[in-house]
């Protein structure tokens, strides 16, 4: 299967919001709202549109995204700027084909060529180190909830980005919205 690797348009939207609803669907570990903070993201100041990227198929169909969007880490009355890779979406009958993976790559690759310094992920800790995350409390970053210390990565896209960035990371307004509906 041929797969195109590309910033999502407008008219993607809601393709994006079908992949990223089904991809959660049967996942214990969420809420199965993900679709919802996509879309309270992308009406956001903390979106930016060159990190919202799609896998599409050779008929078009997309069949992955996924969205990095902008966050600090503050520590006391300093704030450095990262990015939180969230979500992370591929359709269920396109998992385990390398398409999560190249998404990934491409969103890395793509905020190291806009000038961003790190990358902060909530995620599978089997996953995420393969690209070079390593525990956010090796840098003293931590989340503002409590969560496995393995699952709560960080990754410098530029050499010394955490060099005085520890502290808490203090996520957009979308993330709260979501989790505090989802109680």
């Amino acid at each position: 299967m041929e797969i195109t690797i590309r910033q999502s348009l407008p008219s993607d939207f809601e393709s994006i919001r079908h992949v990223v609803a089904q991809a959660f669907r049967d996942v214990e570990m969420s809420n199965q709202d993900e679709y919802v903070l996509v879309g309270r993201l992308r009406t956001s100041d903390a979106y930016v549109p060159e990190l919202s990227i799609v896998a599409e198929n050779e008929t078009g169909q997309i069949v992955g995204h996924i969205l990095l969007s902008r966050i600090s880490i503050v520590d006391g009355a300093k704030a450095e700027e990262s990015l939180a890779m969230a979500p992370v979406s591929v359709l269920p009958n396109h998992q385990n084909q390398g398409i999560g993976s190249r998404l990934v790559r491409a969103a890395l690759d793509r905020a190291k060529e806009l000038g961003y310094g790190s990358v902060i992920v909530l995620g599978h800790p089997g996953f995420y180190p393969r690209f070079g995350f390593r525990k956010a409390s090796e840098w003293g970053i931590r989340p503002p909830f409590d969560v496995p210390d393995n699952a709560f990565m960080a990754l410098e896209l530029q050499e010394g980005a955490f060099k005085q960035a520890g502290g808490v990371v203090r996520y957009p307004e979308p993330f709260n919205e979501s989790a505090i509906e989802s109680m």
